[in-house]
């Protein structure tokens, strides 16, 4: 069981964190320069990377030796959108009941964030042999775009870490291997006219229509390919889905735009790329000529909102056996969702995903985390202590 003090200062630092509202849409700043003066006061190397609009940053913060091989704590520092009407208390205030901390956040991923900015100054106390890299991210709702700038950043580094510790929701159970996760926004531009002539004008919602089945043919091709590579996860195959979509002005109008939200989770990138190819060639070969028959100008186009790449099972990975030892699992798992970690890891670090809360709560109403979980992340940040004190 983590110590008193150290669980108390967890709790204040996570109350101040759930109220910054740094739902993607917004700004992370102010979080950003908060946990940029915790870490200051730490004695920390503290690097801040701005997005470019101004809105948005990162955060790298580093205590220890100036050399490679360090390990990083990695957490996304954006949110999900809240309805207060949806909640029984204000989503951005944090509200302890039961043994649970609410707010928005909480445990996707504030709280794991908070427990590292808690464990901060015992980590400067210590005489570190192995740096200690602090990694908060933003935008990793909306297509990790924060962790791919960090990814750009440690790419050109001399001092490149190791070790990633990705601290999303797992109840701290050990993960290490996750999906994929593409989204795309997928554009269908016809021409409008009367309802009464649908063969004068091109209908864009029902070519969205056409290509969304497209997409159900597709995913019941991939519930067939199953393997011994993909018999842990669940579904144990590369899923699609269509989350929204948005077309036309009225009942009698020709709809002359559409939109298609959609994703997949692949398993494996061979899945990513034959769905891919798939799509662009029925849109060529099938929906465009037929569109274009009637208006020249028609037009299909996909916008990539996002593709990153899965968390590959390594038969050696440092990470995962650093963190099965802290935390005494004898199993590893894998998941469905996605996380930051395929960045990392296509750097050559090691990565591994383990952090307090369960993702069953995260993107709910009244979202939560334990103090029982909060305790036990704790008790593995502590534990790390030897690994940076006495690296092997």
């Amino acid at each position: 069981m983590a110590a008193s003090h150290l669980l108390s200062s967890t709790r204040e630092i996570l109350d101040k964190l759930i109220g910054f509202p740094t739902v993607s849409a917004d700004s992370n700043l102010d979080l950003i320069a908060y946990a940029a003066n915790l870490l200051e006061d730490c004695g920390a190397r503290v690097s801040v990377s701005g997005d470019g609009t101004g809105s948005k940053a990162n955060l790298y913060a580093t205590l220890g030796p100036e050399t490679a091989g360090g390990l990083v704590l990695s957490g996304h520092t954006d949110v999900v959108p809240a309805d207060p009407a949806e909640w029984h208390s204000d989503p951005f205030s944090m509200r302890e009941a039961d043994g649970r901390i609410h707010g928005r956040g909480a445990c996707d991923m504030k709280g794991f964030i908070a427990a590292a900015l808690a464990k901060a100054p015992e980590y400067a106390a210590l005489d570190l042999r192995r740096p200690l890299h602090f990694a908060l991210t933003y935008d990793e709702e909306v297509g990790c775009f924060g962790a791919r700038q960090l990814a750009e950043d440690l790419r050109r580094s001399e001092l490149l870490p190791s070790v990633v510790i990705i601290g999303e929701p797992t109840e701290m159970r050990v993960i290490e291997g996750h999906k994929g996760c593409y989204e795309y926004t997928t554009s269908f531009y016809g021409t409008d006219g009367h309802g009464s002539e649908p063969e004068k004008g091109v209908n864009a919602i029902h070519v969205a229509a056409r290509f969304i089945g497209r997409i159900l043919e597709l995913a019941e091709d991939m519930r067939l390919k199953t393997g011994a590579d993909c018999a842990r996860f669940s579904p144990p195959w590369t899923t699609l889905q269509t989350g929204r979509i948005e077309g036309g002005s009225a009942r009698n109008v020709i709809a002359r735009h559409c939109t298609v939200e959609w994703e997949m989770r692949p398993v494996r990138e061979a899945d990513a790329q034959q769905v891919k190819a798939a799509l662009e060639a029925y849109c060529r070969d099938d929906l465009l000529p037929r569109m274009r028959a009637v208006c020249p100008d028609a037009d299909i186009v996909t916008e990539v909102i996002g593709e990153v790449a899965g968390l590959a099972v390594m038969s050696e990975n440092e990470a995962r056996d650093i963190v099965r030892a802290l935390t005494g699992a004898n199993l590893c798992d894998v998941v469905a969702f996605g996380t930051e970690a395929g960045l990392f890891q296509a750097l050559g670090m090691s990565v591994v995903v383990c952090g307090p809360g369960s993702i069953a709560q995260a993107h709910q109403p009244d979202e939560f985390v334990s103090l029982d979980q909060l305790d036990k992340c704790l008790d593995m940040l502590t534990g790390l202590e030897e690994t940076l004190v006495n690296p092997a």
